[in-house]
């Protein structure tokens, strides 16, 4: 605590002008920090028997974690030092071989950006144009509405025409 008091005094060692003749405020600021002594007279007596639990096993899995992150950094360092001769005999094959590869595939994931933009901008288009219009959804049942109605007038029309055919067939074959 002395050594706050200290601090506080001796940050600002110089005084301006009239100021020196009054008392300065200081602010001083007290954190008291607490003991396992004072935790357990209130009632609690140590760690549970959860958090003891958690202890004892997660502690053993995050240092077999570690480790294994320790051999994975290991075995990427060692398969570092042994790939860069290789990359560095193979590299005016694998440089450019690389770079077209990588243009391939940006050309690629352009035109599919591409291609969404533009079913985007057609679909608000059609839904701008649809609400815009207001009657679209009428002349559109008007039009299934003279489909099925050519559909049945074309079916009567062929049972019609299959109708006359059977009869002059009966004909012709009486007649002869």
């Amino acid at each position: 605590m002395s050594f706050f008091l200290q601090l506080s005094f001796s940050v600002f060692p110089f005084t301006l002008g009239k100021m020196a003749d009054r008392p300065q405020p200081h602010q001083l600021q007290v954190h008291p920090q607490r003991r396992y002594d004072d935790i357990g007279a209130k009632g609690r007596g140590g760690p549970s028997a959860s958090t003891i639990l958690a202890v004892v096993t997660l502690v053993p899995l995050g240092g077999s974690l570690l480790g294994l992150a320790g051999l994975t950094l290991a075995a990427t360092l060692f398969g570092l030092a042994v790939s860069t001769p290789v990359f560095i005999i193979f590299s005016p094959i694998l440089v450019p071989a690389i770079l077209t590869i990588g243009l391939a595939v940006l050309a690629f994931l352009t035109s599919g950006a591409f291609g969404l933009t533009a079913l985007s901008s057609l679909t608000w288009a059609f839904n701008y144009l649809r609400r815009a219009t207001g009657f679209m959804p009428d002349q559109i049942d008007q039009a299934k509405r003279r489909m099925q109605d050519m559909a049945g007038y074309v079916g009567q029309k062929t049972k019609d025409l299959g109708q006359e055919i059977q009869s002059r067939t009966q004909d012709q074959g009486r007649r002869t």
